[in-house]
């Protein structure tokens, strides 16, 4: 096991090639201490994850910058412990334009997202609502470990709208999720290989709309 205060090289040289500067990887470990900290008082994570953190955590997230590289805007669904979002935020500080928004309903999270937000002085902001009850402007709707497809399709669909697209984290599962969402919607759909885990998936949404 790695210590995983330092990402291991070849996972470091990775990160670069997604954009990650020296201070990013810097603003990176500073993440996870708080992450390490604040999940003694809190289900954030898995505690098992903390070890394998920029694998786990943080390429999963830094991975969409590579399918949206004009994005500035992103709202992250369902945000948890700010995954996706406090990554892009932090990958995309010096980034004119760069706006993330972090959605989540559970007050005690984002309180944790606000204090991170605050620390690392991020282009970020929280907002402490249900994702279907806010539409947002931006460019890319994200998520990760939200919801179920079908469920995740509806919570995104005031934000997904024309010219903007959805990448979604999913897992092994993710066949079985994309039969049980045609049922209830129609979309177009790209899938691609994740970085950070070879089970892994990211779905690439556009044109969606409820099915008749």
């Amino acid at each position: 096991m790695f210590d995983a205060a330092r990402p291991p090289e070849d996972l470091a040289e990775t990160l670069r090639a997604l954009g990650a500067s020296a201070r990013a990887l810097d603003d990176g470990e500073r993440l996870r201490r708080m992450l390490a900290d604040a999940n003694t008082r809190m289900n954030l994570v898995g505690a098992s994850t903390l070890a394998d953190f920029w694998r786990r955590h943080f390429l999963d997230s830094a991975q969409l910058l590579a399918l949206a590289p004009p994005a500035r805007r992103w709202a992250d669904l369902g945000s948890g412990a700010g995954f996706p979002g406090l990554v892009l935020a932090i990958l995309l500080r010096d980034a004119p334009g760069t706006e993330v928004h972090l959605v989540e309903s559970m007050a005690k999270k984002c309180g944790f997202l606000s204090e991170v937000i605050r620390e690392l002085n991020l282009p970020a902001r929280v907002h402490n609502q249900r994702a279907e009850d806010l539409p947002l402007a931006v460019d890319v709707v994200a998520a990760r470990a939200c919801a179920p497809l079908t469920r995740l399709l509806g919570f995104a669909r005031p934000s997904l709208r024309r010219d903007v697209r959805g990448l979604f984290l999913k897992g092994a599962e993710v066949d079985t999720e994309l039969a049980e969402a045609r049922k209830s919607w129609r979309f177009t759909v790209a899938v691609h290989p994740s970085l950070s885990d070879p089970r892994g998936r990211i779905l690439e949404i556009t044109e969606l709309a409820r099915a008749p």
